[in-house]
């Protein structure tokens, strides 16, 4: 997903951070690991991700308060986007890789307090289309597997995450030392997480094509099982194909998904059709795609796909994003700040917050 641009959901186009943000910090060297013990505990303690749950994604870099928008959207659980570093090479995060939002609890840590204390949470979602183009993903920018490691342990630990969510895509997809580094410290932080008796699940969020992953997020899945890497959530971008053709984009949600479960029967080939299922999440652009009207993702397909995730189980539906969820531009494509159809504001927010459960 981008910054001017809602996520994106192939390896073309997908979620972005603003790419109007300057990045200007300092270079920053790699922290230190921070285990639980030394980061007193700011906010209310993290709540367990419900096994149903909708997280739309928040576009932090607008400067909105997520806890203000679930409050008045009706979602209870959002997912932040995005932190990367502010410069490639760095081994540092930062909130939208900006040198004045770093990993902190005087950073968002009131809007977790307060949407732990309304009854749900944030994930915070790491890389973006800007992050993914520009090596500042994470993985992509820091050489040292430690390091990540460190970073990502500090980041459970200032803001008591149950779950931590990468958005990889474009150039991160073809990284193949950052995908391995990515993997190899998630399941370090897997281990450090059971030491220290914590439970933090971990979600990729991939492009996809309209019958399911394409070879760069399968290449990620891949690293992950030889990185014995456990890996809860994959969440696939059900928008912006690009085929040159119309799409019903409710249908093209359940073959996507349908692919990526027949995906993940190859990958854990011990688990059964339910628990592939479970592992599913969609991220859904409501409203007019990127590519344009032959990819509208109308109100009833928002009815559509909460019976279909219903039947099937699946984890989790979020959207690009929140602050896109009113009828302000309608014919317009590819806003971020709204969808492009008639609808009333919050419809869709409204539609899916009942998933949560």
């Amino acid at each position: 997903m981008r910054p001017t641009a809602p996520l994106c959901a192939t390896a073309a186009t997908s979620l972005a951070l603003v790419a109007a943000l300057a990045l200007t910090a300092a270079p920053a060297g790699a922290s230190t690991t921070h285990p639980a013990t030394n980061h007193p505990a700011t906010t209310h303690p993290a709540t367990t991700v419900p096994t149903h749950v909708f997280a739309p994604y928040v576009e932090t870099y607008t400067g909105d308060d997520p806890a203000t928008v679930a409050a008045e959207s009706g979602a209870k659980w959002v997912s932040l986007a995005f932190l990367q570093t502010a410069k490639k090479g760095s081994c540092t995060l930062y909130w939208n890789g900006s040198s004045s939002q770093p990993i902190s609890s005087s950073v968002y840590g009131s809007s977790f307090t307060k949407l732990r204390a309304a009854g749900g949470d944030a994930i915070p979602s790491l890389g973006g289309y800007t992050a993914d183009t520009t090596d500042t993903e994470l993985a992509d920018s820091c050489t040292s597997v430690s390091s990540i490691t460190s970073q990502l342990e500090k980041l459970i630990s200032t803001y008591n995450l149950s779950r931590v969510d990468f958005d990889v895509e474009q150039n991160s997809l073809t990284n193949s030392a950052g995908i391995d580094r990515r993997n190899k410290a998630i399941t370090a932080v897997e281990s450090w997480a059971a030491a220290n008796g914590r439970h933090v699940q971990f979600s990729y969020t991939l492009p996809t094509n309209d019958n399911g992953l394409d070879s760069g997020g399968t290449a990620v899945l891949k690293n992950a099982v030889a990185d014995h890497t456990r890996i809860d959530v994959v969440n696939i971008m059900t928008f912006d194909y690009y085929t040159g053709s119309s799409h019903e984009m409710a249908t093209a949600t359940e073959t996507a998904a349908q692919g990526l479960v027949n995906e993940l029967g190859t990958l854990y080939p011990t688990k059964s059709s339910a628990q592939r299922w479970a592992m599913v999440g969609v991220t859904e652009m409501p409203g007019i795609d990127d590519y344009g009207k032959p990819e509208t993702f109308t109100t009833a397909d928002a009815k559509t796909v909460y019976s279909w995730a219903l039947g099937k189980g699946i984890d989790e539906i979020s959207m690009w994003a929140s602050e896109r969820d009113n009828g302000g531009c309608p014919g317009t494509g590819g806003s971020d700040s709204c969808s492009g159809v008639s609808q009333s504001t919050w419809y869709f927010s409204h539609a899916w917050e009942p998933y949560t459960h």
